[in-house]
């Protein structure tokens, strides 16, 4: 892509709405814009970030035997009414009446939706185990939204649900599902904790928290600093680490996944039987994992960025590489820009071209901000003796070689 052909707006100075650092960073390198407070427009290279995290997340769920559908964003109200919970959490939802005059909701999650689901299609035994999964746009009417793509009234989020027989498939698929959302984040880049946590209006008996530290976020749980046992902060500072009898510490932390063991709560409320093998009609025992697709992006920030700009993991980074061509009323520059860049594209690397008429310094400094792992600079000195320049965006490294060893050590990093 030619940065001129698409749209990236970076600014200068930090937008009065930013309210964290990876809210400041997001809006500087021009990943999304603020339509009105708590609702976002991806921009290109928001969405590009953002598609990356849900391929990771589609190749993780997929292992784990997870087959994709896609349930409805709205949603009759009087479903949520049989479990209840159009009370527990009523005043998150955006409610209206349609034409027919049906309530109608958009939908804050879809436990009942996917359960009803289920319940229609599913007869025997022999139909299960069975996980299914989504990602799809949630929508709640938050109090105070806040901290940009953290706390928004309009997010994307990954929710799969298993369905089994007996208790020992719940446990095999909620374990699956723990270990699944460890790659996940860690191919993220993110350092992530998990704690044991209450599974407030969702249900169940069994749930698990993933969260990850970082400077700026809402959620603060008790860490040991040795042991790094960590659980939800509930009282008072000063509890002692039951492991190694070390203070535990308060972490600001990002919550990004919630998994819960739901048990029967909602597959009993609303008729979701099958036939066992005895020829009994039993409740179907359900788990239910989510993570928090869009808030993702802007926790990979607060973990991954110096006083530049943000230093994006390389499997979700919006391009691979960026090229700088220093000067673009040079034609023997912008020839040499675009054969590196046809190049890339060739091997199937996917590459960014400044070739905007700005100022060396301008184009630096702002391919430091985007955070694209690696930087292609191109100038007069370069043309001359026949050679590229190569800098890492994560430890600055710079590498002045043929065109040749340049290619060799870009397919390493982005292969490697």
């Amino acid at each position: 892509m030619f940065w001129t052909r698409t749209l990236i707006p970076t600014l200068k100075e930090t937008p009065q709405e930013a309210e964290t650092l990876s809210h400041q960073l997001m809006l500087r390198a021009g990943l999304a814009r603020m339509l009105v407070a708590g609702v976002y427009s991806y921009l290109p290279l928001g969405l590009k970030v953002l598609n990356n995290i849900e391929k990771i997340i589609r190749e993780e769920m997929d292992s784990c035997g997870a087959s994709e559908l896609l349930l409805p964003a709205l949603q009759p109200q009087d479903l949520w009414a049989k479990t209840g919970r159009d009370k527990d959490i009523g005043e998150v939802m955006i409610k209206f009446r349609d034409r027919r005059g049906r309530n109608m909701c958009l939908g804050p999650t879809h436990e009942e939706v996917i359960t009803d689901l289920v319940r229609s299609q599913l007869s025997s035994y022999k139909q299960l185990p069975l996980v299914l999964y989504q990602i799809q746009t949630k929508f709640r009417d938050e109090i105070r939204p806040r901290f940009g793509l953290i706390r928004s009234c309009e997010f994307v989020m990954k929710d799969a649900y298993s369905f089994d027989s007996e208790e020992d498939g719940l446990d095999r698929n909620y374990k699956a599902m723990f270990d699944a959302y460890g790659r996940i984040f860690k191919r993220c880049g993110l350092k992530v904790l998990t704690t044991e946590a209450d599974p407030g209006v969702m249900g169940g008996n069994v749930s698990h928290e993933f969260m990850a530290p970082a400077r700026d976020g809402e959620d603060v749980i008790l860490l040991c600093p040795e042991c790094g046992i960590a659980r939800p902060f509930k009282e008072a500072a000063g509890e002692i680490c039951v492991h190694c009898e070390k203070k535990l510490v308060k972490t600001n932390t990002i919550e990004l996944g919630h998994i819960f063991k739901l048990g029967v709560k909602y597959s009993q409320v609303l008729g979701a039987n099958f036939i066992a093998a005895d020829g009994s009609q039993k409740p179907v025992i359900m788990g239910c994992y989510g993570i928090g697709v869009s808030r993702l992006i802007q926790a990979v920030i607060e973990q991954n960025h110096d006083d530049n700009g943000i230093i994006w993991p390389k499997e979700i980074s919006p391009y691979q590489v960026i090229i700088l061509p220093l000067d673009t009323t040079d034609a023997n520059i912008m020839s040499k820009a675009n054969e590196v860049y046809s190049e890339l594209r060739q091997g199937g690397i996917e590459a960014l071209l400044d070739d905007r008429n700005e100022r060396a310094g301008v184009k630096f400094k702002d391919a430091d901000l985007l955070g694209i792992c690696l930087q292609v600079v191109i100038g007069r000195d370069s043309i001359k003796k026949n050679v590229l320049e190569l800098k890492i965006r994560s430890d600055q490294k710079k590498f002045i070689e043929t065109k040749t060893e340049i290619f060799e050590k870009i397919k390493g990093f982005v292969n490697g």
